[in-house]
């Protein structure tokens, strides 16, 4: 051992009763090692909060017992073998140490602050609003802040079907997760969710949701939808086109727009399952007039399909037919015998007339007949033919009008024969038949009594017919006669014819009588029998069942 030497003044007073303190322990105590303990141990505080640290030992006599840490601090209180601090504003992971001197030993022991915090930002990264069936959709999520680390899970989900879970690393940590999409996943909600898990430290489990994301699924078929037009529409006239796809999801979102060539049309949108059908009207008017294309556009999840055709508007006015200026009727124009009448027919520009009887002519002109009316005219028909080429293709058109001749009544000969002879008491019909227009009326009276006989019904005849008969038919137009004369023959009877008859008469009349007779006396003949009980001898009559029934006596 090496001498110490003498020591100066000020060192004896520590030593002495360092000396007397080691003295006077308990025994079995100078020897003994104690510990300087922290508490809480292992803390997890919120980022900027404050806790109370207390450094305790079961020394009988520790000294200078303190905390060294760089978190801002203050003593808060002590006594026999304790200290306690109030450390403040605690904003980042930290390891506070407690020392102290026991008997000359110094003891020392520490404690971690872990800083726990919520994420600052939780993001779902923009998606697509509209997504093709059978394609990936990546999910991408954000996050910014959160603490710690090891304790940050991130989840994205679908609904609440967690499809990727992953710890959050990096600032900001990003997470990814891929779907293929299909039908069902049209309309679901996307989201992206932080948990940080502080349970074992005895907290609990927090949670944080981003804003949910939208996605719409959408099948457009390659093939391009059917469109119905006709091939030709004539101004003035409307007709309605057919836009029809087929095999669309969803079909009751899809956009359709129907178009002639600027003018946009009005659709009625109607959809049955995969099927989308639009149909609108198209009026042609004269500033359409000619090649049209009609477009149809199907628009679903910001992809379209059009299909176009083409639509011939054409101008066919016509063909118009006018008679004579003093016809004015043309519905049932009507003319008088041995009028000269002059029809014409005209049509649009580029038409070609034909009209009966009149020479041909080239497109775009007028077509004229002149015609001296007579009596065969009545009820003739003028026709007019229009062409025209639109595309190719030659449409027809026609138009007719009917003439009514007015013209005098006349009884022909032929048809009213003028000597007639029939006999007494015979029904006979008086044929005779006058034309004219309007139809004249037609009667035949007899030259003297002034009295009508029938004509064209049967009448009877008798001697009273006999003699000469004047025809009288009369129109609008005048009146026209003839003679018919009528020789009734009178029925003579015959002397031998009516006495044969007779006799024939009176041979059946007898015959019948005869007969009767014969038949009641038959059915009246009876059986007779005496009644010898009486002096009279009356004859009772019997029937014949009981007369053969019974035996005399």
């Amino acid at each position: 051992m090496v001498p110490l030497g003498p020591l100066p003044g000020a060192c004896w007073t520590p030593l002495i009763s360092l000396l007397l303190v080691y003295c006077l322990l308990p025994p079995g105590a100078q020897g003994q090692k104690f510990l300087l303990e922290v508490e809480p141990k292992d803390l997890v505080v919120p980022a900027g909060g404050s806790l109370l640290v207390n450094c305790s030992t079961k020394c009988p006599n520790p000294e200078l017992i303190s905390l060294e840490t760089f978190l801002p601090k203050k003593p808060v209180d002590n006594g026999p073998g304790w200290a306690a601090f109030w450390l403040s504003n605690v904003t980042v992971d930290s390891k506070v140490l407690c020392s102290g001197f026991c008997n000359g030993s110094q003891m020392a022991s520490s404690s971690n602050i872990t800083v726990y915090r919520f994420p600052k930002h939780v993001e779902l990264a923009s998606m697509s609003p509209w997504k093709p069936v059978g394609k990936n959709l990546t999910l991408r999520c954000l996050v910014t802040g959160g603490a710690p680390r090891t304790h940050l899970s991130v989840l994205l989900l679908r609904g609440e079907e967690v499809l990727s879970r992953q710890l959050a690393v990096g600032e900001p940590a990003e997470v990814t997760a891929t779907v293929l999409v299909s039908r069902n996943d049209h309309g679901a909600n996307f989201s992206c969710r932080t948990e940080l898990d502080l349970r074992p430290q005895g907290l609990g489990l927090f949670q944080n949701n981003s804003a949910p994301g939208h996605v719409r699924t959408f099948v457009l078929p390659v093939m391009p939808p059917r469109l119905i037009v006709p091939r030709f529409l004539e101004v003035g006239t409307s007709w309605l086109v057919d836009c029809t796809l087929d095999g669309l999801f969803p079909a009751s979102e899809a956009q359709v727009q129907l178009a002639l060539g600027d003018q946009m049309l009005n659709p009625e949108v109607s959809s049955q399952g995969d099927t989308l059908k639009a149909t609108a009207t198209v009026t042609a008017n004269t500033e359409l007039e000619g090649t049209r294309k009609i477009v149809c556009n199907v628009t679903l999840g910001g992809k379209s399909q059009e299909t176009q055709e083409n639509l011939t508007i054409y101008s066919f006015w016509g063909p118009i037919m006018n008679l004579s200026e003093t016809i004015r009727n043309l519905s049932e124009p009507t003319v008088l015998e041995g009028t000269t009448v002059n029809v014409t027919c005209a049509a649009g520009a580029r038409v070609q007339v034909m009209l009966d009887g009149a020479p041909a002519v080239t497109p775009g002109q007028l077509a004229l007949l002149q015609l001296n009316v007579t009596q065969k005219d009545d009820k003739r028909s003028i026709f007019c033919n229009a062409t025209l080429e639109v595309d190719g293709m030659v449409l027809h058109r026609n138009r007719s009008v009917q003439l009514r001749v007015l013209y005098g009544p006349k009884i022909d000969p032929a048809k009213c024969p003028q000597n007639l002879t029939w006999k007494d008491r015979t029904t006979q019909v008086l044929q005779c038949q006058a034309s004219g227009n309007p139809v004249p009326q037609l009667q035949c009276l007899h030259k003297v009594s002034k009295v009508p006989v029938p004509v064209g019904v049967p009448f009877r005849i008798t001697l009273k017919h006999n003699g000469t008969y004047y025809c009288w038919a009369a129109n609008s137009q005048g009146t026209y006669n003839i003679t018919v004369v009528i020789n009734v023959q009178a029925r003579y009877r015959n002397p031998l014819t009516i006495t044969i008859i007779m006799a024939v008469f009176v041979i059946l009349g007898f015959l019948i009588v005869t007969t009767a007779l014969v038949y009641v006396f038959r059915g009246r003949s009876d059986i007779y029998r005496v009644n010898r009980g009486n002096n009279f001898l009356p004859l009772k009559s019997k029937q014949p069942d009981e007369a053969l029934g019974e035996q005399p006596t």
